[in-house]
């Protein structure tokens, strides 16, 4: 049972506070997923507008977040969230609590640089299921996840164009 990592590092072109703005409502992670694997989020906005579905919802430290995905043969997969960590404008952390994962550790890191800002994204993730869950990494599942994040990238570069 292996823990594996993706780290994708990416030069947006636009403000800080832009950005941050974008990357820190949950209702924008629908946008920046393919639409082949039917990503829904699930979480309706509360009486404060804060629980994430709404467009222009921020995250806030104990979030839960729900969604549904369709990796694996139209399938739907119940995934739970909680963004564990905010520091306004220069980081957040979530991590799956319930999912396809054994760990999901997912760090968003943002910093303003000459042109623009640079985000960072580290993830650390587990399948279950010993060496099984290490087949299907080798198989498919990494390379799913490269597409997932190649795609995030080349959709990034759509929305903010500089």
């Amino acid at each position: 049972m292996s823990t594996h990592t993706i780290a994708q590092f990416q030069l947006i072109p636009g403000s800080l506070e832009e950005i941050w703005a974008f990357f820190s409502d949950p209702s924008n992670l629908a946008v920046i997923t393919p639409t082949y694997l039917d990503f829904k989020v699930r979480t309706r906005p509360g009486p404060d507008g804060l629980s994430g579905s709404a467009t222009g919802a921020k995250i806030y430290d104990g979030q839960i977040i729900e969604y549904t995905i369709k990796p694996l043969l139209g399938i739907p997969l119940y995934w739970m969230t909680e963004i564990t960590h905010i520091q306004e404008g220069s980081h957040f952390i979530d991590e799956q609590r319930f999912g396809p994962y054994q760990l999901w550790h997912h760090e968003h890191h943002f910093k303003t640089v000459a042109g623009g800002v640079e985000m960072r994204d580290m993830v650390y993730y587990r399948l279950p299921l010993w060496w099984l869950g290490d087949l299907a990494h080798a198989l498919f599942v990494r390379r799913q996840l490269e597409g997932i994040f190649q795609f995030r990238k080349e959709k990034i570069e759509k929305l903010f164009p500089g």
